[in-house]
């Protein structure tokens, strides 16, 4: 893996924000994403390897969905993107990794991956479709989702620290993108990850909020990357 390949989480970001919601496109994007929890958790119950892998698969698409429309409309247009094509990309590339982390994990059975192919494939499309019609709604489903990750990597935790999951020594390739130290653990790994999540969280929500505001991404300045 190459040193540019490689990325610090901050495990000091709040992971209890919140973006409450209030307008009628925020509400529908909030109820739309507790939803799609139900179904998950009848599925996967306390399974959360496998759950975290069905999660990043659905993760990794709105960042390349976002970052393709935006480059599309930057070359439409001949004008710059103010660093937002970047970090949606960025931001898939990063939820790429945790599917890699992931798969290392929890194995997933024949059965799983055809529900992924399914899932990804639903959800693709419906995506693409919700950014072209409303980009403010898809990064605020985006971000509520982002939220429901962090729940769910909590959670992760608590059954790792309960002994219900065996703490196992972290995947190579978590060890060498998140910089960890060679004796990490998965619990090691959970932590960067849910840090992720937030950080995603925070950029969606803030992407959702300059629409809201009428103003295009291009306007204010992409926040803080990844390198």
């Amino acid at each position: 893996m190459k040193p540019w390949d490689t990325y610090k989480s901050d495990l000091s970001i709040d992971l209890k924000k919140h973006h409450a919601p209030t307008t009628f496109l925020d509400k529908i994007a909030y109820w739309t994403v507790k939803s799609l929890r139900w179904p998950t958790d009848i599925f996967f119950q306390r399974r959360y390897g496998c759950r975290a892998m069905m999660l990043e698969t659905v993760a990794a698409v709105p960042g390349m969905v976002g970052g393709a429309l935006l480059h599309c409309k930057s070359l439409r247009r001949f004008e710059h993107s103010g660093g937002w094509i970047r970090t949606l990309l960025e931001e898939a590339e990063n939820e790429r990794m945790h599917l890699m982390t992931f798969m290392e994990v929890a194995k997933p059975k024949w059965y799983e991956r055809a529900l992924v192919f399914t899932v990804q494939g639903i959800f693709f499309n419906a995506y693409f479709v919700g950014y072209l019609i409303s980009p403010k709604f898809a990064h605020r489903v985006v971000g509520y989702l982002e939220e429901e990750a962090i729940h769910s990597y909590t959670e992760f935790l608590k059954e790792l620290d309960k002994g219900n999951i065996e703490n196992v020594p972290a995947p190579a390739i978590a060890i060498d993108y998140w910089q960890l130290p060679a004796n990490a653990t998965l619990r090691d790994v959970v932590l960067v990850v849910r840090a992720d999540e937030a950080h995603h969280r925070d950029v969606n929500h803030f992407a959702s909020d300059i629409h809201y505001q009428g103003r295009e991404l291009k306007e204010a300045p992409a926040p803080l990357g990844y390198h």
